[in-house]
């Protein structure tokens, strides 16, 4: 399979997506007004919520953390929320901090997770942006070295920022997580807060310690599952966050 592709500057992908941020680029958000939104997910160590193929690459984003009396992995995004066009959209569709913008849109249209093959299908530029252009992909292979170096370098920051982002969402008080595959929770924390406690945390020493966190679940399904397992589930509704169902209706 060969792929080309070539923006035409359209602004879609800049609209709408919520767009997964490192550590450096959540602070440098915050300080520029914008908002942060963190999406929580994880699975249990026998494999609940995850596929077997996946397991390596899951493994090495995630943090391993209590939950009553089981194990989770805990997997931490921070991402910069667009709710509509990105704050840093001018009106000719040019990015306004196009120099030190975020890596993965530096990437974009690439996927930085493993599974997930590139599908012009899925994503929001117009045909005409697959027609020409260079090549990205050629016989199923990543052609842009600069391109790959990037992804690896996305990827490595999910490795290198997940304890400090545990340490973070425990600072602001985020402990419910979504099952991986059933959905997400989704937090929008105050930006001041956001940022002293990113600031505090990085003072301290980086020793892992196990924190402790609680599912949110689905369904009395899935939460049956996750409790047998010995794991907490949450059972109050929701003040300061928001459930997203992957569930199919």
């Amino acid at each position: 399979m060969n792929t080309t592709f070539s923006c035409v500057g359209c602004g879609k992908c800049c609209s709408d997506h919520h767009v997964p941020l490192t550590l450096d680029e959540a602070r440098m958000w915050s300080a520029d007004g914008g908002q942060v939104i963190v999406l929580v997910e994880a699975f249990l160590p026998d494999g609940l919520g995850l596929a077997a193929t996946q397991r390596e690459h899951a493994e090495r984003r995630s943090v391993l953390v209590r939950s009553g009396a089981a194990e989770a992995r805990v997997a931490i995004t921070f991402a910069a929320y667009n709710a509509g066009r990105c704050r840093n959209l001018d009106e000719e569709n040019l990015c306004r901090i196009y120099e030190r913008r975020p890596l993965v849109c530096r990437i974009y249209p690439m996927e930085i997770n493993p599974h997930i093959p590139l599908n012009p299908a899925a994503k929001d530029c117009p045909p005409e942006s697959w027609e020409t252009g260079p090549q990205l992909i050629v016989g199923g292979q990543l052609v842009d070295k600069e391109l790959a170096t990037l992804i690896e370098r996305s990827r490595q920051a999910d490795r290198d920022d997940i304890v400090l982002k545990d340490r973070v969402c425990a600072a602001l008080g985020i402990r419910a997580t979504a099952l991986k595959g059933d959905g997400f929770t989704a937090y929008l924390p105050d930006m001041t807060a956001f940022a002293m406690a990113l600031d505090q945390v990085r003072l301290q020493p980086l020793e892992q310690q196990a924190s402790e966190w609680q599912f949110h679940v689905s369904g009395d399904d899935v939460a049956q599952q996750v409790i047998n397992r010995g794991a907490r589930v949450v059972t109050d509704t929701p003040l300061d966050y928001a459930f997203i169902s992957l569930r199919a209706a």
